[in-house]
């Protein structure tokens, strides 16, 4: 195995680093088709936590370690990005291995690597850095505009988010829709104020759904800009129904409407992610004509201090 020199980053220098991250990025996505590091990495890169942590292989890699920005349950995050003349020596268990390191000096806790386009090779590799396979996440694209329009049941109104109204409400029925899921449970306010200060954000995408009791329901889209393989894509980034409402077709409703909401804007492709154990989910999508255009993977692994 290869001998990587890796430079310890703290946030006081992610500026400058940043440049250099973004090359070895674009290096990676030009040979995947996709990304390898994931919004919560760069949001970090530009306004970064006291606490997170940066791994540099110049030129070849970076690793960069973060507290989850949601609370329910608290964990850290892990994100990866090599270089093509980087793989198949074990780099990327090595950088693993050193965030758990970084993580044990902070007081430990659970660490979870997200791995954009896994494979079955990931699975040994990480092992030996103390990982095991946690969660699958699976992209699912699909052709627009769709043939059907949006049913609603009854007594349902919507409308599109408004940004100093909207905030309470949504976080209560985004946390108990997502109770206990490790990426989108537990919000709180400053989480929902960074997503919204992202540059693609757009409250006319971000649709909601009332009843007389309140929100039931909604659908926050975003559009992705073409890049390489992939053309402009419309993202449900996330769609919800309160629990009080499940099973009356309030989600295949908000997810339509979405999509017809994408498609007019001309965007010819939908996309979404679901986690791969979810089968009423997939069951969803699949029959809104959705297919599986990648998986990725959650590794994880309990650091102790």
């Amino acid at each position: 195995m290869r001998s990587w020199p890796v430079v310890e980053v703290p946030p006081a220098r992610f500026a400058e680093i940043e440049p250099e991250v973004a090359a070895i990025e674009e290096q990676a996505r030009t040979a995947d088709g996709h990304p390898s590091l994931n919004e919560a990495v760069w949001r970090d890169l530009e306004h970064p936590a006291p606490d997170s942590h940066g791994l540099l292989v110049e030129r070849h890699a970076y690793a960069h370690v973060a507290r989850s920005d949601n609370f329910a349950p608290e964990h850290w995050t892990l994100g990866t990005t090599l270089a093509p003349d980087a793989r198949g020596d074990g780099l990327r268990g090595a950088l693993a291995a050193r965030a758990a390191e970084y993580v044990s000096t902070q007081g430990g806790g659970r660490l979870a690597l997200w791995l954009l386009g896994a494979d079955d090779g990931d699975d040994a590799e990480l092992a030996l850095a103390g990982f095991q396979p946690a969660r699958g996440l699976l992209e699912m694209r699909v052709s627009l505009p769709l043939s059907q329009a949006a049913v609603w049941p009854p007594g349902i109104t919507v409308r599109p988010f408004e940004p100093s109204r909207d905030e309470d409400a949504w976080l209560a029925v985004n946390n108990r829709a997502f109770e206990n899921h490790a990426e989108q449970g537990g919000w709180i306010r400053s989480t929902l104020a960074r997503r919204m200060a992202e540059p693609w954000f757009d409250p006319s995408l971000f649709l909601l759904a009332f009843d007389s009791e309140g929100l039931a329901g909604f659908n926050w889209l975003k559009i992705h800009d073409a890049h390489g393989r992939d053309p402009r894509l419309g993202e449900i980034f996330v769609i919800g129904v309160d629990p009080r409402m499940q099973g009356l077709g309030l989600g295949r409703a908000l997810a339509v409407a979405g999509l017809q909401l994408v498609s007019e804007r001309g965007i010819t492709t939908g996309s979404l992610f679901v986690a791969a154990d979810n089968a009423g989910a997939l069951r969803l999508y699949q029959t809104l004509g959705f297919t599986t255009h990648r998986v990725d993977r959650a590794y994880e692994r309990e650091v102790a201090l």
